[in-house]
């Protein structure tokens, strides 16, 4: 039975069902002159995600929802308490060397492109090239000193130092494997993938675009995993950037399935459609980052101050209407190398208070803040900062800017920034060590999200420590990535505010598989189904 059959057949069961006057949302046939013809089932969904480019080289924005289902990379990072940590994609099996400088990949036998060409260690090697050296994300590959083909199904990648090349291969940007002769036109014209050509491996392929209104896939029948076939011929995806214009095509019946609704409505939403609220974790994390350059926010005591001040639990609250966890530092739950044991304040005015008198500030003094004007949850909570921080004398001053200009007013002179400058940020790859934890907080000359321009040797020392063990010793860099933690709470060039939960509404006609923290702005269109 080939993988079409079987997908099929078991529409012949769905065809049953809604004759019999059960419905079936997400399962619409086409007209056909042929009563013999096979059914085209179709999955309708709203989602937010715009394209900002079709070549998955350079691709580094929300196109990553469509990206994972028409690319595989070579190994799939599985979500927080799966073991396997890795599932298999391109590769079949892989190894590391005893000093984490070589990491040898064997491809999988059978696998196809879309174009009909098969996949070997050559056409992996290309892609892995063209990602290091043009891609969007070509920072992530930075270890990488050499890769080469051995055999027609073996890859290996030589590094200039020890790194977590799994955790890099198994990235939701800039590891995808494409098809050779499309990485040779895109090389020759860097407009060619926007003509809606796609050029992967995965269980779905680019079959219709319009910008800003829509984007189709259509299942690749010739997909290697035959026993995990999709199981919609079809998805026909919405482009919504309005979360309550998703909510009602939802509610509505219009589609079957949308990625955002407004936080607030959820629970409304899914009592409407007697349903459940799914949530589980995000790479998504909020921090509030100290101006750490000049008074009073230079002074640790004050900052320790401060982080005692602010309610946490009701910005959680406000902020994430209850869809969040108090965050452990700057790395989210779920991503390495998160910990429950790294400290948390909690709000307490009066030890806040005495702090700060003790720290020469007990008549208070003034501070700007900065925030993303459209960032909804930031717009939710920030008042709420505004307020605590008050009742002990600090006057805060709030901005609302768009955020390239709050950001590049930051980067522009510490001097004269702001004091105060609230965050959203996730890891490029399922790694928040060498992103969160080194981008936000390693010492820098020149800031680029180091916006606390916090400087200490003793904690750099530490992170670079880390990222070396992460490719020999995992459990050695968790410990050494905690004790940089601790010291960073300690320290507190920052307010580690929440760590944001993913939150779905889950349609009662259909089966989804959960969000996976390490893919966030992706929906796995393939495992979707009707609910049975």
């Amino acid at each position: 039975m080939t993988a079409t059959t079987a997908r099929r057949s078991r529409l012949t069961g769905v065809a049953v069902l809604a004759a019999l006057g059960l419905g079936v949302a997400g399962c619409s046939a086409t007209d056909s002159a042929d009563p013999a013809e096979p059914e085209t089932s179709v999955l309708t969904i709203a989602a937010s995600a715009a394209v900002t480019t079709w070549d998955p080289v350079r691709s580094f924005s929300t196109e990553a929802l469509y990206m994972a289902n028409i690319y595989e990379p070579l190994l799939w990072k599985n979500a927080e308490g799966v073991e396997p940590a890795f599932s298999p994609g391109i590769a079949e099996s892989w190894e590391t060397s005893e000093d984490g400088l070589t990491w040898t990949f064997h491809i999988r036998e059978g696998a196809m492109f879309h174009d009909g060409a098969e996949v070997d260690a050559e056409a992996v090697k290309a892609s892995i090239e063209a990602a290091a050296n043009r891609g969007g994300a070509s920072f992530i590959w930075a270890p990488l000193e050499s890769v080469e083909a051995t055999d027609d199904a073996t890859v290996v990648m030589n590094l200039s130092y020890p790194a977590p090349m799994d955790l890099v291969a198994a990235s939701t940007y800039g590891a995808w494997i494409v098809s050779p002769e499309a990485l040779e036109a895109s090389a020759a014209d860097d407009q060619y993938f926007e003509a809606g050509i796609d050029a992967g491996t995965g269980p779905y392929m680019l079959k219709d675009y319009e910008p800003g209104t829509k984007v189709v896939l259509e299942a690749f029948d010739d997909h290697w995993d035959t026993e995990n076939t999709a199981y919609y011929d079809i998805v026909d995806v919405a482009i919504t950037p309005d979360a309550v214009t998703a909510q009602q095509m939802l509610t509505s019946g219009e589609v079957d399935f949308a990625t955002s609704i407004p936080l607030e409505n959820v629970d409304t939403v899914a009592s409407d459609l007697g349903t459940e609220v799914r949530r589980g974790n995000s790479p998504f994390n909020f921090v509030a980052l100290f101006n750490t350059t000049r008074p009073p926010l230079d002074d640790p005591e004050v900052r320790r101050a401060l982080s005692w001040a602010i309610p946490y639990d009701d910005i959680i609250e406000v902020g994430a209407q209850g869809y969040a966890t108090q965050a452990h530092g700057p790395v989210p739950k779920g991503i390495f190398p998160y910990s429950e044991g790294v400290p948390q304040y909690t709000q307490d005015l009066d030890k806040a208070a005495d702090l700060l008198a003790e720290a020469g500030y007990a008549d208070g003094f003034e501070l700007t803040l900065t925030y993303a004007s459209e960032n909804a949850s930031e717009a939710r909570f920030v008042p709420l900062i505004k307020d605590a921080l008050g009742q002990i004398g600090v006057d805060v001053e709030v901005r609302a800017e768009l955020f390239n200009q709050q950001w590049e007013n930051a980067k522009a002179d510490p001097a004269t920034a702001q004091d105060i400058f609230v965050l959203y940020y996730w890891p490029t790859y399922s790694d928040a060590g060498s992103d969160n934890l080194y981008s936000l907080f390693h010492s820098s000359d020149v800031p680029f999200f180091n916006l606390s321009y916090w400087n200490n040797g003793e904690y750099d020392a530490l992170i670079e420590e880390a990222a070396t063990l992460t490719g020999t010793d995992r459990d050695a860099a968790q410990a050494t990535y905690e004790q940089a933690m601790e010291l960073l709470v300690d320290e507190a060039p920052g307010v580690f505010l929440y760590d944001a939960q993913t939150v779905t509404v889950l349609p009662p006609e259909l089966t989804i598989a959960p969000f996976n923290e390490n893919y966030p702005f992706t929906v796995f269109f393939a495992p979707i189904q009707p609910a049975t």
